[in-house]
């Protein structure tokens, strides 16, 4: 019988202690509205560095934690083909200069130079002709044979000219395409150094000496050295209420139990879709001693506070818009503010109400 008893009495025990509710009085303090956002702390101007071409790390330039500036070399890629290719258009371009066939427009100026002197030569002795035929001298045969070698003097000296023009022209065309090809060979060969897209810190070295990389494979990460930013991810469903300006109170898993704060300065306007998200960029206004690409961190983006609020906790509240008083009476109260903890009741019960916490 005595283990009967025992159980009988913890029955009771556990009855009495179930049928207590915990109950709460309406606080008057100051409530804060926030919408919450997770992210991670980037450098100012970081990004993934990419290579534009193909190929093998001949040279790395550079190490995690290095400060470089914009332009520096970072890596560079084996570019043998791409040296050759280089050479052969410095070649081309070397031959096509017009300084290079200046003996071709010497020729095509001394054959002008030579059909003017025939045609002027020519001219004269038509005009000779024709006075002598004036006076009756001469035959006609011989007439129409001046004027025929004057034509051929003339239609010679007009195809020189148009030679040399053509010449020239062809030589101009050759020495720029040359020059623009040369120009092409030496950007693809200079696409062979990575370079810095800022001045910056190198906050991570991706590959090693030796690896084939490609353009679709990151190479480093590169960022400010001093200033870092918030990127946070808001829910699509409250992003409406996140306004350029506000407040951030954020806090960060590398300084336990310390809240920084910061300002919302842009707002992206493409949602995610895989993750339903919009990414909002903050700047620190309070911020750690130290700080690193990549921590995560959790924050709450004030939209609002009141002050002088009366506030219940919110697992106090029924069905969204009733309390239960201590006499076990439903009312319904009219709410306002909300945060993660509290409610703000706008009216329905007064601070001097007791409150009954629901049965869950």
């Amino acid at each position: 019988m005595k283990p009967l008893a025992l159980f009988t009495l913890l029955v009771l025990i556990l009855a009495a202690c179930g049928g207590k509710q915990e109950k709460v009085q309406p606080t008057v303090e100051d409530i804060t509205e926030s919408v919450y956002a997770s992210g991670v702390v980037k450098s100012r101007n970081q990004y993934q560095v990419f290579a534009t071409v193909s190929g093998v790390i001949q040279q790395l330039f550079v190490t995690e934690g290095d400060v470089v500036k914009k332009g520096d070399p970072l890596v560079k890629l084996e570019n043998e083909a791409a040296r050759l290719n280089t050479e052969n258009a410095r070649i081309a371009a070397a031959y096509n200069r017009v300084s290079a066939n200046a003996q071709k427009l010497k020729e095509a100026q001394e054959a002008i130079d030579l059909a003017r002197s025939k045609k002027q030569n020519d001219s004269l002795l038509l005009v000779r002709q024709r006075n002598l035929w004036a006076n009756q001298i001469g035959t006609k045969v011989e007439l129409e044979q001046r004027e025929l070698n004057y034509k051929n003097a003339l239609t010679a000296y007009r195809s020189a000219v148009l030679r040399y023009n053509d010449l020239k022209k062809q030589l101009d065309f050759a020495a720029r395409q040359s020059q623009k090809n040369l120009q092409i060979s030496e950007t693809m060969a200079e696409d062979y150094t990575i370079r810095s897209e800022t001045d910056g810190k190198v906050y991570s070295v991706l590959k090693e000496q030796g690896e084939l990389v490609s353009p679709q494979v990151p190479l480093a990460v590169v960022g400010d050295a001093k200033e870092f930013i918030l990127e946070l991810q808001v829910d699509e469903y409250d992003i409406a209420r996140v306004k350029l300006g506000q407040q951030v109170l954020l806090n960060l898993d590398s300084y336990k139990g310390q809240v920084f704060e910061g300002k919302v300065y842009k707002i992206n306007p493409a949602m995610n879709e895989r993750t339903r998200s919009f990414t909002v960029e903050a700047s620190f206004v309070t911020a750690p001693p130290a700080l690193y690409p990549n921590l995560t961190t959790e924050a709450n983006i004030i939209i609002q506070t009141k002050k002088n609020a009366l506030t219940i906790p919110r697992e106090y509240l029924v069905d969204g818009g009733f309390v239960l008083t201590e006499n076990k009476d439903k009312v319904p109260v009219k709410t306002g503010m909300k945060d993660y903890q509290k409610v703000e009741i706008v009216d329905g019960i007064s601070k001097d109400d007791v409150l009954l916490k629901p049965a869950r």
